[in-house]
């Protein structure tokens, strides 16, 4: 499997994703936005797409679909409740089913709701597995549930199916958001000694060749996967001190998810 991850360079930090098979040239587009630089890839690479997943309905995920259906003929897949909020749906999937690519890629389904209800991550079984996670799960943070979402299904998303993963599960979001979500887990827990390494490491960094996390990267520098982190709580009880001392995980990500918002 070759993963091709392509910055837009747009205002809202995109990045959309080729994942090819190395063996016929035949490639997936994940979320193709950018559709010009998406096509031009593919070209340069001499891939062919034949397939779009949409991982949500927002129109940054989809607004470039049907430029790539007209050049490629590519099949678009999503969320099997999410027809009527994405033009044009080929194939509806959910939890467990595999969307295959050429002759050996082969990638499965999540049902993730919680950035909005009809949201999928795909993952990779390979031998250094993928998880293309839209707008679930950011490298060191958490998606937002402003636009068709919910706070509690994100955290059962979370707690239930994303922490779970291997830990050498690579992570490729929707969008760059890392060095601003690492000054959010340091406010949360200054003493994070991993997300201080990582932040001088990224800092300023070109987004086009951004570092790529793992699982058990966002174990250690991801607030949202450390609710139970006792500096965490501490601090969160500055904000709400109407919280319990040992509040349960599902209030502390909610809160935590609270704060992210206006931060």
């Amino acid at each position: 499997m070759i993963v091709e991850r392509i910055w837009t360079a747009n205002s809202l930090r995109n990045f959309n994703y080729l994942v090819a098979c190395p063996d016929t040239g035949e490639a997936l587009a994940i979320d193709p936005l950018d559709h010009e630089k998406t096509l031009a890839t593919a070209r340069i690479k001499g891939w062919q797409i034949t397939q779009i997943l949409n991982t949500h309905e927002h129109h940054d995920h989809i607004g470039g679909n049907a430029a790539v259906v007209a050049a490629t003929g590519a099949k678009v897949i999503a969320h099997h409740r999410a027809a009527k909020t994405i033009p044009g749906v080929d194939r509806g999937v959910q939890a467990g089913d595999v969307i295959k690519v050429g002759k050996h890629v082969e990638l499965e389904c999540l049902d993730t709701p919680g950035h909005t209800m009809c949201h999928i991550c795909l993952r990779s079984h390979t031998d250094e597995p993928a998880l293309f996670s839209g707008d679930t799960l950011f490298n060191a943070g958490a998606g937002n549930v402003h636009n068709g979402g919910n706070v509690n299904d994100l955290f059962a998303t979370f707690v239930n199916q994303l922490c779970n993963l291997p830990a050498n599960t690579r992570i490729f979001p929707g969008h760059d958001y890392l060095e601003n979500n690492l000054r959010f887990t340091l406010a949360r827990e200054p003493g994070n000694e991993a997300a201080a390494a990582m932040l001088a490491q990224v800092e300023g960094q070109d987004p086009a060749n951004s570092l790529v996390t793992t699982l058990d990267d966002e174990r250690r520098i991801n607030t949202f996967m450390r609710l139970d982190n006792p500096t965490v709580i501490a601090k969160l009880r500055e904000d709400f001190p109407e919280l319990p001392e040992q509040p349960d995980a599902k209030t502390v990500f909610t809160k935590l998810r609270e704060l992210r918002n206006t931060w």
